[in-house]
Formats: C-alpha cells, sequence, structure tokens
C-alpha cells in the first residue's frame, strides 16, 4: 500500500551505516500525525466492514495504556522496546485474524493493518542507542480478543499514545 511504502522510503532515506537515524522522522511533527489520522481511518473503515465474524480463535494483543508518569522516566531505548514488544504481538494478532477473516473488507483492512503496524516494527528494529539489535522474547501485558475492531482500536492507541510520546522524546533529544 501507499502508506506503508512512505513509511518505508522515508526510513531508507535517513538509513546511515546500517543503522537508521530517526532525526528527519521524528523532527517533522505531522509525520506522527499523519500516521494517527490513517490509524483512525482503519479502523473506522474496519468498523464499516459489513458483520465481521468474531474470531473462532481468540488472538493475543498487547495492553497499551500507561501512565506518563511512569512513561517519562524510562530512557529511550526501554520506551523502544517496549512499543516492539507491543507491535510484535500485535503484528502476530493480525496475522492470526487475517487467517480466520475471509469477508473481502475485513481482510483489506487487515492486510493494510498488517503493511502500518510491521513497517513502525522494522523501523524501530534498525534505531538503537544501546548494545546490539532488537531480541525478540519480551512478554507485554496483554490479553484475549474475539473482536476484529478491537486489533484496530489497539493499533490506534498505540499509535496515538507509546509512539507519540516515543516521537515527541526523541525529538526533544534530536531536533534542536
Amino acid at each position: 500500500s501507499l502508506p506503508g511504502l512512505l513509511l518505508l522510503t522515508s526510513f531508507l532515506l535517513h538509513v546511515e551505516e546500517g543503522h537508521a537515524s530517526p532525526t528527519r522522522l521524528v523532527c517533522d511533527n505531522r509525520l506522527i500525525q499523519k500516521y494517527i489520522g490513517e490509524a483512525k481511518d482503519m479502523e473506522k473503515r474496519a468498523g464499516q466492514c459489513q458483520a465481521l465474524p468474531a474470531l473462532s480463535c481468540p488472538t493475543v494483543l498487547p495492553l497499551v495504556d500507561f501512565s506518563l508518569q511512569q512513561w517519562k522516566s524510562k530512557s529511550n531505548e526501554t520506551k523502544r522496546r517496549e512499543i516492539l514488544c507491543d507491535l510484535a504481538l500485535l503484528v502476530g494478532a493480525v496475522v492470526g485474524a487475517q487467517g480466520q477473516v475471509t469477508q473481502e473488507c475485513g481482510a483489506k483492512q487487515l492486510s493494510q493493518l498488517y503493511q502500518h503496524a510491521n513497517s513502525f516494527l522494522l523501523l524501530l528494529q534498525t534505531f538503537s542507542w544501546e548494545a546490539g539489535p532488537w531480541e525478540p522474547g519480551c512478554s507485554p501485558r496483554s490479553m484475549e480478543q474475539t473482536h476484529v475492531t478491537v486489533i484496530f482500536l489497539t493499533y490506534r492507541q498505540l499509535v496515538q499514545g507509546k509512539l507519540r510520546f516515543f516521537f515527541h522524546d526523541l525529538a526533544r533529544d534530536l531536533c534542536k
């Protein structure tokens, strides 16, 4: 999809010697606002799909709510790893739901959501401040869910919450 390609392109333009420089990506506040808008649009379109069935096999979603007080006390690397855990679980949930949703509208929205969430996952894996690349194997707080629309809600909350604040924190350090 075009938005996924745009995210990947803007990311690839800023790769320096194997490590992404998040500077341009986070310094332009309009970008994160664009991604929030896209997340809201996907959620709205998924809600408009007719008769989306409940998932017969529940999917596991990250709980993405957070305390701003606690969030501010974490290092950028800790925040990045937490978001990566949430995104990895979310991408897995989307893949699980894709295997169960055959209805065209729902399948199309899930495919778009997969592209967006996976682009952010790949993007954040390349950012590194501390030793070594991201290692999967984290266990974020999670919940089982049978409603497809909650997957979209979770993605929007993640982009609107942790990801937006993470980009804001990075911008404070990088965009002087």
